[in-house]
């Protein structure tokens, strides 16, 4: 997968979470009473991430990035049609660690791609402007939700971005090239 391709798939990923990730905090408000709540949910998931990166990195080895890219955008797609359903804490905390699973399987992809195709003499001019391009998508993203929320329901936007995430998983599995 050439850089190009790679900062569209990242943009969009990134886009479709920016969407989600500073507004769910509304839903789980809704759900969840007290601040021990959130720290649980937002516990759960870095303590899963933290717990899958050693798992998620063998398998990338063996499986290739491309297959990792594909499981975290349609994973994305689904878990997002689950998450305006969710009533009970104990529902928060599933797919936080469901989330922290997926979100292991993205950032420990996205590096190794990246330690893959960059080349070590201009690795730091390549990162830097594969984390402008992704960084203004996401930065969009976050503006144009406040807009959206206004105008729709906050389940509404955790449909939008999972059809978002189910796109990427199209762009992805159609790349005829091994990431």
């Amino acid at each position: 997968m050439n850089a190009r391709k790679f900062i569209l798939y990242q943009g969009t990923v990134g886009m479709a979470a920016s969407m989600i990730f500073p507004f769910y905090i509304l839903l789980l408000k809704n759900v969840g009473n007290s601040y021990v709540q959130f720290g649980w949910a937002y516990g759960l998931f870095a303590l899963t991430a933290a717990l899958s990166y050693p798992v998620i990195g063998k398998f990338a080895d063996k499986a290739g990035d491309k297959i990792l890219l594909m499981i975290y955008s349609w994973g994305m797609a689904l878990i997002l049609l689950v998450f305006p359903l969710a009533f009970e804490i104990w529902h928060i905390y599933v797919l936080q660690i469901i989330m922290g699973l997926l979100g292991a399987v993205q950032k420990n992809s996205e590096k190794t791609i990246l330690a893959r195709t960059v080349q070590k003499e201009t690795a730091g001019k390549e990162i830097g402007r594969y984390h402008v391009w992704t960084s203004i998508g996401a930065a969009v993203a976050v503006i144009g939700t406040g807009y959206l929320v206004d105008f729709l329901t906050i389940g509404s936007i955790f449909y939008l971005a999972s059809i978002v995430f189910a796109w990427s998983g199209f762009y992805v599995m159609r790349l005829d090239t091994k990431v």
